[in-house]
């Protein structure tokens, strides 16, 4: 029997998340709720459901059993918690929140009401992206020593100009850090384990908004490993997401999500990975043409739910980004001060 579906939001990720529940065979979209009526009207005739512009009454939809939440990050514990606390299943697309405090209002109120919580962080599930893991977890890297993660993405002036949220601390919590470069942030921690020192610069240097269009860090990982990370939305035209790590047995390079570089000691035979690449334009563009990431959190998050396991980016796994993403941004600001 298929699960049934609400969606939350009406912008371009909740698109994605529709088309991603559609490709489906055991979901069903039911209801969709958001601001905007045409928006929501649109998306109801495309993919079938109920619309809804308030939220209370969302959540009172007859048969729903989960909610996707694709709303300006700084709703997202808000309508995760009303959502919870009706024991519907709440899975949220990245970041969880823009704040640690909120990602545990949330953690705690679907402990309570006994339902999963799910953070969409696709990189976890691609398949190149798993085998760079794999590599790590099975020591063919040996000890990691210095990491160096790009994204030098672009977005043009009307990104920002033509939202209501983006940009802002209010609704997106911090800019091309928080909103582009967190991905890159949890892959990191996923990777390779947690920062114990952090020291930043962020700054707004081409595009005028609240937050900060350039973020640059210097983390150093627990197990000794050094790494820097960038973060930009002024890089145009725009590049692929890179991620290098060296360790005492070589050195791996991701770009564009695959496997282009393994400079091991003992490079094994299998590490082409077969699949097509990612053919989302992110570099240079917010719209997720290819869905294949979103479908396999949804499917996995679906599992998750029926099999009573773990999804693969629970909510306290989708905090740590988060608490990285405000230490950096509170180690920028004690440099500035200095």
């Amino acid at each position: 029997m298929a699960i049934h579906v609400g969606l939350i939001g009406g912008g371009n990720i909740t698109n994605t998340h529709a088309r991603a529940v559609a490709a489906i065979p055991g979901a069903k979209i039911v209801a969709f709720c958001g601001m905007n009526p045409q928006k929501i009207e649109q998306l109801c005739t495309q993919f079938g459901g109920s619309a809804y512009s308030d939220l209370n009454s969302f959540l009172s939809h007859p048969s729903l059993e989960m909610v996707i939440i694709g709303s300006p990050s700084g709703l997202h514990a808000e309508q995760g918690i009303a959502a919870a606390q009706r024991g519907l299943h709440v899975l949220v697309e990245k970041p969880i929140d823009i704040s640690t405090s909120r990602a545990d209002a949330l953690i705690g109120e679907c402990d309570r009401a006994g339902v999963k919580l799910g953070v969409i962080f696709q990189d976890r599930l691609k398949p190149s992206i798993c085998r760079f893991k794999q590599l790590i977890a099975e020591g063919r890297l040996g000890r990691p020593l210095l990491v160096d993660a790009r994204v030098k993405w672009y977005r043009p002036p009307e990104y920002y100009t033509n939202s209501r949220w983006r940009g802002t601390w209010n609704l997106d919590g911090g800019g091309a850090l928080m909103n582009q470069g967190v991905h890159t942030v949890d892959l990191l921690l996923w990777l390779l384990g947690d920062v114990t020192t952090v020291e930043a610069r962020t700054g707004a240097l081409l595009h005028s908004i609240e937050t900060e269009d350039t973020a640059i860090a210097l983390l150093e990982f627990s197990s000794g490993a050094f790494g820097v990370l960038q973060a930009t939305t002024a890089a145009y035209p725009g590049y692929a997401r890179r991620v290098e790590i060296t360790g005492t047995e070589g050195t791996v390079v991701l770009e564009g999500d695959r496997l282009i570089t393994t400079g091991l000691r003992h490079t094994p035979d299998d590490l082409v990975i077969h699949e097509p690449a990612d053919r989302n334009a992110s570099s240079t563009s917010p719209i997720v043409d290819d869905i294949r990431g979103h479908q396999r959190v949804i499917e996995d998050f679906i599992a998750a739910i029926r099999n009573n396991s773990t999804p693969a980016c629970d909510g306290r796994q989708g905090r740590r980004s988060v608490a990285l993403i405000e230490r950096i941004y509170a180690a920028s600001k004690k440099t500035r001060s200095r």
